[in-house]
């Protein structure tokens, strides 16, 4: 079983989606390693892209074919300016070169060098290979499957050996919840200090505590950003942005210039249940208006769920506690994390895969453990709350109106953020041993449901409210 690290599954990039976008983009960049590798790359006279499945039919809509030409381009999606993006892709198409990792110019036709192939590859939904010919006339290709939230493999998963020995080197492996939950007793330390442990085998404390800080930032930021940004989501579909004005009339009077005085202001508003409510959903329409406008969010666990986490952590650290703090940040990201990981082990985290029960289910699920061990809940109270939360996500289909990570996405953020607290809250309240559900059983149901549900369910668009709803109809 792999190595799943937290910052494998929390990871900084560009919107709209972990699968079509973040992953697509990193197989781009890793392609052109392996180039360089391989001493090809001096060689290369011509690049073309072929996107299948689930990349092709919704890529459009998801800026597949922008993510490809910026990795491409040499460009990080941790790093690289926003506001530049456009720029770059409007300077490829207009001169039709594209300058190969940032090094040397080459001939590329934006419009036929990417070719959409509606054809599903049999070893996952998100396809994609990269061609290039050489000046020998000879040709190479690579193929690689973006697996969601962000992760890259080949069929021949090279690397596999590697990430099982690397696994093995965790002082606790754990594959399922069962296994988390030995660890817990028998150190007798909870879900985050067991997965600390875990990190320090990788790396040390200044550097996990600065890699959670920049998570944390990017995720105050996203909702920052999204909470004073009026106006219409880019796509086609008149997706109006409503967390700016929902922030207009939650904020109070209190003056701020940054995120992080934007917190503190709002830890002074008024609390009644009605004002929770609109926070949160608050918090987490933010996060994914600016997911879908191609702005920086973190993948949690994936692009299209983006903004669940962050609502919840934000909502504990404005409501529930006012003196919370990084501390507090780190525990729950590391909780949130494990959780994760035994979901993508068990199942998947890709719609294209499982559907929206993949990413919204999954990140409502880490959320919802990430919040009740920071209210005093036990390990088990955690995974119980994890799986209340996935159990009422079951069978969520992904149905995106035109291919675009708006309608229905955006509110589904909302609705598995409130999903999240009230698992969290139900969980804190019973007693584990009376649960008639483990999380391992929701996990390998989820599995199972993600096998038998209709592709047409699963990140394509051809089912759901993506052909009940037409475009002219928005």
């Amino acid at each position: 079983m792999e190595c799943i690290s937290v910052f494998d599954m929390l990871k900084i990039g560009v919107g709209p989606s972990s699968s079509h976008t973040l992953g697509p983009w990193r197989a781009a960049e890793r392609w052109i390693g392996e180039l360089k590798e391989q001493q090809l790359f001096d060689n290369v006279q011509t690049v073309s892209v072929s996107l299948y499945g689930s990349l092709s039919l919704t890529g459009k809509g998801h800026a597949t074919d922008i993510a490809v030409v910026m990795g491409l381009l040499g460009t990080d999606p941790q790093i690289v300016p926003i506001d530049s993006i456009s720029g770059s892709i409007d300077r490829v198409k207009a001169e039709n070169l594209l300058n190969l990792s940032g090094e040397r110019n080459i001939p590329f036709d934006f419009g036929k060098d990417i070719v959409f192939k509606k054809e599903f590859l049999p070893f996952h939904a998100n396809g994609i290979q990269f061609r290039a010919q050489l000046t020998d006339g000879t040709s190479v290709s690579e193929t690689y499957y973006s697996i969601g939230g962000g992760f890259v493999v080949k069929e021949e998963l090279i690397h596999s050996k590697e990430n099982k020995e690397t696994f093995q080197t965790f002082p606790y492996p754990v594959t399922t919840g069962s296994e988390l939950l030995h660890f817990c007793e028998s150190e007798n330390k909870s879900i985050s200090e067991i997965v600390l442990m875990n990190e320090r085998s990788l790396r040390t404390d200044a550097e996990i505590d600065e890699g959670l800080q920049r998570i944390w930032d990017t995720m105050l930021e996203s909702m920052f950003v999204g909470c004073h940004t009026e106006g219409k989501l880019p796509g086609g579909l008149n997706v109006k942005r409503r967390a700016f004005e929902m922030h207009q009339k939650l904020k109070g009077d209190i003056p701020y210039s940054n995120p992080q005085e934007w917190l503190e202001s709002i830890r002074e508003t008024e609390v009644k249940f009605r004002q929770i409510i609109k926070w949160v959903s608050c918090f987490a329409l933010s996060v994914n208006e600016v997911n879908a406008s191609l702005g920086r969010v973190v993948t949690a666990p994936t692009n299209g769920s983006a903004g669940v986490i962050p609502a919840v952590l934000m909502y504990y650290m404005v409501i529930e506690n006012h003196d919370a703090n990084f501390d507090d940040v780190r525990q729950f990201l590391l909780v949130a994390s494990e959780v994760g990981s035994i979901f993508k082990k068990g199942a998947t985290i890709s719609a294209a895969m499982g559907g929206c029960q993949a990413e919204i289910g999954v990140s409502s699920a880490m959320a919802a453990a990430g919040l009740t061990e920071l209210m005093g809940g036990t390990p088990e109270q955690v995974l119980m709350a994890a799986e209340i939360a996935m159990e009422h996500h079951l069978g969520l289909t992904c149905d995106p109106i035109g291919g675009l990570v708006q309608v229905p996405c955006i509110e589904r953020n909302a609705m598995g953020a409130i999903k999240a607290i009230n698992a969290a809250e139900l969980a804190l309240d019973s007693d584990p041993k009376e649960a008639k559900v483990p999380l391992d059983k929701v996990v390998n149901t989820m599995w199972e449901t993600a096998k038998d549900m209709s592709s047409k369910y699963k990140e394509t668009s051809e089912g759901g409210l993506a052909v009940g709803v037409f475009l002219s109809d928005c």
